[in-house]
């Protein structure tokens, strides 16, 4: 399926049957960070990026192929920023209408500033919005956000969407190393959560392939500085162990190339999902996805990861020369800020 894809393992939310409203990379932020690679270019255009009936049809027919207790949760989550889909509201709506299962998204949260999108997120049952820095200047070398979405209208957006909201508020902290795993950078951050009083912090982890080979997630001092500074709302997400459904596409590799747009999986990873689904073919999988010219592996932390072809990541990313029809990307050289 083009939009709807899963469901895959979340620790917080089960088994998760992903939406996605827009199209790879479509971001007004370029996190150091993200495991869907570099934002080029940076966009902060809200429209309709896919027409909404398409995103709901398929949303529909998903629902309808599983049964109940085999997914836990819908939840927007884009190969990008799923807010700037103009339509959102409307989705959430309808898929409130289709299903009772809870509705979750995860956003990085910088247009929660606007009116019209904070009433449009409301309606989901839980809102896992991003804040990284308490400082304008961490902010822009960790997000390095379009030159619209500054830091003080970010925090101000994520304050009165806290006041307002009544579902679930869960900030989400990605700790760099040696960016805000500090002292000080951790006790800004703090001063902010008390000020937006969310339901929970969930502190992430770099451990899928993050967009600069420099990130590195923070050492076990830390992670415990964190737990210390941000308060007993804060705990350590980890990444899910589980099953990744394969049934969403034609066949096996379009139901992978679905999944690893949005949520790239590890070798093994991919490996150990292919035994459960196909044991006996899982080299030929392995070999026709590398065919299909649709996929790159991505190698960080000494691991190799199966990342969507068009994810543009630097020069490291370990090219799958040999697939026809590979299409070789120009890589634009990054400084750490890019927005200044």
């Amino acid at each position: 399926m083009r939009y709807v894809f899963g469901p895959v393992p979340s620790r917080r939310l089960g088994q998760s049957l992903g939406i996605d409203t827009i199209p790879l990379k479509t971001c007004n932020w370029n996190c150091v960070y993200c495991q869907l690679g570099r934002t080029v270019p940076l966009t902060n255009e809200r429209r309709e990026y896919y027409p909404r009936d398409d995103i709901l049809a398929q949303v529909k027919e998903a629902l309808a192929h599983y049964r109940p207790g085999e997914i836990d949760w819908v939840t927007f989550v884009g190969s990008g920023e799923p807010t700037l889909h103009a339509g959102l509201g409307w989705l959430i709506g309808k898929v409130k209408e289709l299903t009772d299962l809870p509705v979750a998204i995860i956003t990085n949260g910088s247009l929660l500033c606007l009116p019209e999108v904070r009433w449009e997120v409301s309606l989901a049952d839980a809102v896992m919005p991003s804040l990284d820095a308490g400082s304008a200047d961490l902010y822009r070398r960790i997000n390095r956000p379009h030159p619209q979405v500054a830091f003080k209208r970010h925090v101000d957006g994520l304050i009165t969407f806290g006041h307002e909201y009544g579902g679930q508020l869960w900030i989400e902290v990605m700790l760099v190393q040696g960016l805000n795993d500090g002292e000080e950078a951790l006790k800004d951050i703090a001063a902010v959560l008390r000020r937006i009083r969310p339901d929970e912090v969930h502190i992430n982890l770099p451990t899928r392939p993050p967009a600069e080979t420099w990130v590195q997630p923070p050492d076990e001092e830390g992670l415990m500085r964190a737990l210390s500074i941000l308060g007993d709302i804060a705990k350590v997400v980890h990444p899910a162990e589980g099953a990744f459904d394969l049934t969403g596409g034609d066949t096996i590799v379009d139901a992978i190339l679905g999944i690893i747009a949005r949520h790239p999986m590890r070798q093994e990873e991919l490996e150990r999902t292919l035994a459960s689904w196909a044991p006996e073919h899982i080299s030929a999988v392995l070999a026709e996805l590398e065919a299909s010219g649709k996929a790159q592996i991505v190698e960080r932390f000494g691991a190799r990861f199966w990342c969507a072809d068009l994810a543009q990541y630097p020069d490291e990313t370990h090219s799958l020369a040999s697939a026809p029809g590979r299409r070789r990307h120009d890589r634009p050289s990054y400084e750490e800020t890019t927005i200044s």
